[in-house]
């Protein structure tokens, strides 16, 4: 408890600076949805809850004592399974199309505000995981452990957005989820826009992350 506590206390800023951000998404949507009549873009609240999830949950870790391997593993691979719903707000962006033309600006900030919180909690969160993989794995051997987390989070927004999985899915649909998975991998040629857009959407991410991490340490 004590742990958290400091936690809350040495970060109160980025919580204070994401709060409002997110208090100001809302905001906007309610004014959307006061002047439209129109329930659409609710949605997005429930994107935004599902991106906070990876983000507390390295918070979490980051304020708990070193855990074992297999601790370690499990807390890991959850976070590994829910990280894609942060960028993923970044492709409701393709919702767009259908907006009314004389509020399309204001759809465009409804969208665009809810996508960077996304990008915020998803970068914050990868950067406490950066800090806890280092306690277990090599020097050498963190670089290449992002970069693989920043394309994984490319193909799981791809399996989100376009074959339509949920991060639960590997609970409830296993065998249709993987049979998709190895079916992308076994015949690449037969899926090429999910290679395309794991490979863009991870360069998209890599290059933002490095960007964010640069200005975030200056």
């Amino acid at each position: 408890m004590n742990s958290i506590k400091a936690l809350i206390i040495n970060r109160f800023k980025i919580f204070y600076l994401l709060s409002i951000s997110m208090i100001l998404s809302i905001v906007l949507l309610m004014i959307r949805m006061k002047l439209t009549h129109s329930y659409f873009y609710l949605f997005l609240v429930w994107n935004l809850f599902l991106a906070v999830i990876p983000f507390a949950i390295s918070t979490y870790l980051t304020s708990i004592p070193k855990l074992n391997k297999i601790g370690f593993i499990i807390w890991f691979s959850i976070w590994l399974l829910f990280l894609p719903n942060a960028p993923y707000i970044i492709t409701d962006l393709l919702h767009l199309k259908i907006s009314s033309s004389h509020l399309l600006w204001l759809d465009v900030l409804v969208v665009s505000s809810f996508a960077l919180n996304g990008l915020l909690m998803f970068s914050l969160s990868l950067l406490d995981m950066e800090t806890l993989l280092s306690q277990y794995l090599k020097r050498k051997t963190i670089p290449f452990a992002i970069i693989s987390i920043l394309f994984l989070s490319g193909f799981g927004v791809y399996l989100g957005r376009f074959l339509r999985y949920n991060s639960w899915e590997i609970i409830q649909h296993p065998l249709n989820l993987f049979n998709d998975i190895f079916n992308i991998i076994l015949h690449p040629n037969q899926h090429l826009e999910a290679w395309l857009f794991t490979f863009l959407f991870g360069i998209f991410l890599s290059i933002g992350f490095w960007i964010f991490k640069v200005l975030y340490k200056s």
